[in-house]
């Protein structure tokens, strides 16, 4: 009973300075926006970033030449360096690392067309000479037709899996298997079209061919012996279950190591990601920037805690009398401090609310001009009120103790 009396004294007591209540609340506001709205921005961001870099299966994961993430400068004059990697090294994968079932290689070519009759594509579609294993490796699937064969890949054949929106450009009204369109001015006939897969990034999902990996290397050329190649085979790598994934990467990299002869103390010249790997290397890279915003934010919070205590000793002072009458009906010390204490973390915890909430729409400003999805971080919502509580007790105290303090007598009489 005497929380709820409490709780109404403290509102009352905000509502009657609302304008000093409300200077007093742009400090916090400020501050918890400023936290808020980075970390939801970024959980936005991190949401999308996820999806995106799962294109690989949940139990896939990929060997390459390059690196996967940022490189410095230096790091890539190594990389460059590196011999590439070809088909033979897939087959040896398959064939003896015992953890694996689904083996593919892929060679890539950017900014191709391709034509039917007089519709004609513009030249930025991507090109993937493939095997059979790049559509379950990499989350695809057949819409219509039917995928790579061992066949296809064996004799070179002139056959084409068309993405869906080149499918759709090029076909708008018409069934496109076994349609024969040129790419390249090389004709090539259909054989099937993979079903949509959406890209919030802007990324090209739906705007690529899927070629036999050999007709690719006898079109567009093959590997150069001065370790500089034109061509390095990137290598998807299916592990029979999630539970394998791990034993399935160190046995292909002990593997990868053998077959390329590196002694012990030599650095792997090659890299072996997967989506968790992606991900945790964008964690990374934002760790910095949550650090920041943190700490914008905490300082923001302190000095509003500040004039907070200021604020909160002026009301001490202004209602002196208030007090000793209070204390002269028989107010306990502790009823004072805890009036004077709940006042401050309410004042903190309604600045809260306003700043989580425009910190949640500041944060999401960024699905308006792409394509993410909404974001609210749940879990920050909690955490803001509760700094925002503890900032009204550790800045509320020191003034809600002077009150308690006060002497009944002198504070009746005091004008």
């Amino acid at each position: 009973m005497y929380i709820m009396e409490a709780f109404k004294m403290a509102i009352s007591a905000i509502w009657a300075h609302k304008l000093r209540s409300s200077l007093t609340l742009v400090g916090i506001i400020a501050g918890v926006a400023s936290i808020i709205g980075v970390m939801t921005g970024i959980s936005v961001i991190q949401t999308t970033m996820e999806k995106e870099m799962s294109v690989l299966g949940a139990t896939t994961f990929q060997v390459q030449k390059w690196g996967a993430g940022p490189t410095t400068a230096e790091e890539r004059r190594e990389i460059r360096k590196r011999r590439p990697l070809t088909v033979e090294h897939a087959d040896a994968i398959r064939e003896n690392v015992e953890t694996v079932n689904l083996v593919g290689a892929e060679l890539w070519g950017y900014n191709r067309a391709a034509q039917y009759r007089d519709i004609k594509t513009n030249n930025n579609l991507v090109m993937c000479g493939g095997t059979k294993e790049y559509a379950p490796n990499n989350t695809h699937s057949i819409a219509l037709g039917r995928n790579l064969t061992n066949e296809d890949i064996r004799i070179g054949r002139n056959v084409v899996i068309l993405g869906f929106k080149v499918a759709n450009e090029l076909f708008p009204w018409t069934d496109p298997i076994h349609k024969t369109i040129k790419i390249d001015g090389r004709k090539f006939q259909v054989v099937g079209t993979f079903a949509e897969k959406k890209s919030a990034m802007g990324g090209s999902y739906d705007n690529y061919l899927l070629i036999p990996i050999t007709k690719f290397k006898q079109i567009y050329g093959r590997y150069r012996e001065d370790g500089i190649t034109l061509n390095s085979v990137n290598i998807t790598v299916n592990a029979i279950s999630p539970d394998q994934l791990d034993n399935a990467i160190d046995e292909t990299r002990l593997l990868m190591r053998q077959l390329r002869g590196l002694k012990p103390n030599q650095k792997d010249d090659f890299t072996i990601f997967s989506n968790k790997s992606n991900i945790d290397t964008f964690n990374k890279t934002t760790a910095g920037i949550k650090t920041g915003a943190f700490v914008i934010g905490i300082v923001a919070l302190i000095v509003a805690g500040i004039g907070i205590m200021n604020i909160m000793l002026v009301s001490v002072t202004e209602r002196t009398s208030e007090i000793g009458l209070r204390k002269a009906l028989g107010a306990t010390r502790k009823n004072i401090m805890s009036q004077f204490l709940l006042e401050a973390i309410i004042l903190c915890n309604i600045g809260g609310i306003i700043g989580v909430a425009a910190g949640f729409g500041l944060g999401n400003l960024v699905t308006i001009f792409t394509g993410f999805d909404v974001s609210i971080p749940i879990g920050w919502l909690f955490g803001g009120l509760a700094f925002c509580t503890t900032v009204g007790v550790l800045f509320g105290s020191w003034p809600a103790m002077i009150a308690s303090k006060l002497d009944p007598i002198k504070s009746l009489r005091y004008e």
